[in-house]
C-alpha cells in the first residue's frame, strides 16, 4: 500500500515529485504509481511513454497517473494511453484537492469521466509551487544537500524550448520565504542549500520593487550565517545583476561553481534560437567571473544540431568549450518539439545531429580530464555523499578513500583521477554537519 514516484527530466521536476507524493498520500490514495514527465526532448517524451507500458506490464495492480510538463503539453497523448487512469497537470499536481478527486475517481469512479485534469498553465499567477520543510529526496547527491525551488515558469520564448507550455510564465517566491525555508533546512542539518527554478535568474521580477537574485542570494546569507555552503542551479549569464557579481566575487560560502544556458556558440544560431546573448557575451562573462573568483567552474548547455546550423557554425560552438573555459557540458542532441518555431525550420539529418552531439561530448570530456588533471596534488573541501562520494566546492565528484559520515564536511588531498572523479585521501577528521 503506497504511493511511488517515477521522475524524468530536471532536478526542480525530482523536487517537485516529493510533494507530489506527499501530496496524493495524504489523500489516502495507495497501489499508485506517479509518471512526472519531462518535455525538453521528444525523447523524454518517448522515455515517459515507454516506462509507463513497462510498469503496467510489471505491476498490473498499480494504478498509473501521469503529471509534469509533458502532461501539460500533451495531454492527449497520455490520456489516449490505455495504461493511464488519469493526467494531472503541472499547476494541479502540488494542490492537495487534486489528489482528494483523484482518488475519488480512482477509487470510487467519481469524476472518473475527466480523465485529464490540465489547466491553462498559462493564466497562473501564484509563486513557485510548494516549498517543503526538511526535504530529503531519494536519488539527489545522496540526500546531502535540499534543494529549495525559489521560481517557476518563463517569460523568453526561445525558438526551441517547449517548457514555458509546460510550467508557464516566470513566477517567484518572496524573499522572506527563501530564508525561512533555508533557515529550516539548515536547522534540520543541511550544510549545503541549492537554489533552484526554471530561469532562476529572471526570480524576484513579479515581486514588489522588482528584486533581483543577488538581492535574494545576500539576504540568504546575511540571515542564515550558519549555513555552510550556498549553491545555484543553472543561471543565464546575460541576466546576471550586478549583486549577484558582487556576491560571487565576495561570498565565500557561495559555490565557485556556475552552470550556463549558453545553448550555441555562434551569433547566428543564437540570432535564430532567440537568445539574449552573443557569443562575445558568454566569453567575457566566464572571464570576468574569473577575474574576481579565479576558482569559479562552468558548466554548461549545448544544443548540437540546431536547424540551419552548418559545420562552421557548430565549430564555433566546439571553440566556445575553450573560449569559455567550460568544464562540464551538458549536450542536447536537437529535437523538434511540436508548436515552437524551430520545429519549422530546416532540420539537419538526425545522423548529423547525433555525430555532433558526439564531438560535442568528446570535447566536453577533455576539458573535463584537463579540470581534473589539474586539481591533482591540491587539497579541497569536500561534502560527502553516499556510497564513498564527496564534491568539491566547485561540484566536482571525489571517490573517497576512506568513506566520511554522508552530509559531513571534511578536507582531502586529491591523489589523482579516473577519468571522471578526482580521487581524495582524508586529511582529517570529518566535521559533522548532517543527523
Amino acid at each position: 500500500m503506497s504511493v511511488d514516484v517515477v521522475t524524468f527530466g530536471c532536478r526542480l521536476n525530482t523536487l517537485e515529485s516529493e510533494a507530489v507524493k506527499n501530496a496524493a498520500g495524504a489523500a489516502g490514495l495507495d497501489d499508485l504509481v506517479v509518471v512526472n514527465t519531462c518535455a525538453v526532448t521528444a525523447e523524454a517524451v518517448r522515455q515517459a511513454r515507454q516506462a509507463i507500458r513497462r510498469l503496467k506490464r510489471e505491476q498490473p495492480g498499480k494504478r498509473i497517473v501521469v503529471t509534469g510538463c509533458a502532461a501539460q503539453t500533451e495531454p492527449e497523448t497520455f490520456a489516449g494511453m490505455e495504461e493511464v487512469e488519469r493526467v494531472v497537470g503541472n499547476a494541479e499536481k502540488a494542490r492537495p484537492e487534486t489528489w482528494a478527486a483523484t482518488r475519488q475517481a480512482l477509487d470510487f469512479g467519481i469524476g472518473a469521466e475527466e480523465k485529464a485534469v490540465v489547466g491553462d498553465i498559462m493564466s497562473v499567477r501564484e509563486t513557485a509551487l510548494h516549498l517543503i520543510d526538511g526535504l530529503q529526496v531519494d536519488g539527489i547527491e545522496g540526500h546531502t544537500r535540499a534543494f529549495v525551488q525559489v521560481q517557476n515558469g518563463c517569460d523568453h520564448r526561445c525558438t526551441f524550448c517547449i517548457i514555458p507550455y509546460g510550467r508557464g510564465n516566470s513566477r517567484s517566491v518572496p524573499a522572506g520565504e527563501v530564508v525561512a525555508q533555508v533557515r529550516r533546512l539548515v536547522e534540520n542539518g543541511y550544510a549545503e542549500v541549492v537554489l533552484t527554478g526554471v530561469d532562476l535568474t529572471s526570480w524576484g521580477a513579479g515581486l514588489p520593487g522588482t528584486p533581483r537574485l543577488g538581492t535574494l542570494v545576500r539576504s540568504i546569507l546575511r540571515h542564515v550565517p550558519e549555513l555552510r555552503r550556498l549553491r545555484l542551479s543553472s543561471i543565464d549569464s546575460v541576466e546576471a545583476d550586478d549583486e549577484l557579481l558582487r556576491a560571487i566575487a565576495e561570498e565565500e560560502r557561495l559555490m565557485p561553481h556556475l552552470h550556463l544556458s549558453l545553448q550555441a556558440g555562434d551569433d547566428l544560431v543564437l540570432k535564430r534560437m532567440k537568445r539574449r546573448h552573443s557569443r562575445r557575451d558568454a566569453i567575457d562573462f566566464c572571464a570576468g567571473i574569473r577575474r574576481v573568483r579565479p576558482d569559479m567552474v562552468f558548466g554548461a548547455d549545448i544544443i548540437a544540431g540546431f536547424p540551419t546550423e552548418t559545420e562552421a557554425h557548430f565549430r564555433n560552438s566546439l571553440a566556445l568549450v575553450d573560449d569559455c573555459g567550460l568544464t562540464h557540458l551538458h549536450v542536447f542532441p536537437f529535437s523538434p518539439r511540436r508548436g515552437t518555431p524551430a520545429a519549422r525550420m530546416p532540420q539537419l539529418p538526425g545522423d548529423a545531429v547525433k555525430e555532433r552531439a558526439r564531438r560535442l561530448r568528446e570535447k566536453g570530456a577533455t576539458a573535463l580530464l584537463r579540470h581534473l588533471a589539474a586539481a591533482i596534488g591540491t587539497r579541497a573541501e569536500v561534502l560527502a555523499e553516499a556510497g564513498g562520494l564527496a564534491r568539491t566546492r566547485a561540484f566536482t565528484p571525489v571517490r573517497l578513500g576512506t568513506p566520511m559520515p554522508r552530509g559531513s564536511l571534511g578536507e582531502v588531498r586529491i591523489a589523482g583521477h579516473d577519468g571522471t572523479h578526482l580521487l581524495g585521501m582524508r586529511l582529517a577528521d570529518a566535521r559533522p554537519i548532517a543527523a
